[in-house]
């Protein structure tokens, strides 16, 4: 596979693990404050992405996918609200294990990451183009 044609291919697959990143930490974040269904019930336990190296035989390229979406076995938060539905029967609620700032974190670095891929996709294709209207000139 010639250089440039592999560089799409590692691109556009950092393209699509971090397209998953970003919505699993979009999951993560709009169920900051989902408690359980019923009294003392476990709430939304946050999820984890793991990327993993995967070799595109047909190509001969390295790419990187995603390993496993998993979930994070940290404690989770607590606050008194007896009018909760979910509160125990001490008026407690659990809370899911998202931090806020470490998802925002997350989600600011995933941004910057899918960036980055799709500027090597933009370069490589204008580097393409180039090279095509070389080959016309001559």
């Amino acid at each position: 596979m010639d250089p440039l044609s592999a560089a799409m291919k590692i691109a556009g697959s950092g393209l699509e693990a971090q397209s998953t990143r970003l919505r699993i930490v979009s999951e993560n974040i709009a169920n900051a404050r989902s408690t359980g269904d019923t009294p003392g019930a476990d709430p939304y336990r946050r999820k984890t992405i793991t990327f993993g190296q995967q070799m595109d035989r047909s190509n001969g390229v390295e790419t990187v996918g995603v390993k496993k979406v998993g979930v994070d076995e940290g404690d989770f938060s607590t606050e008194f609200d007896p009018s909760n539905p979910a509160a125990d029967q001490k008026g407690v609620v659990k809370l899911p294990n998202v931090n806020i700032l470490v998802e925002m974190a997350d989600m600011r670095e995933a941004n910057r990451s899918y960036d980055a891929n799709l500027q090597t996709i933009k370069q490589t294709r204008d580097l393409i183009s180039s090279t095509i209207d070389l080959l016309k000139s001559q």
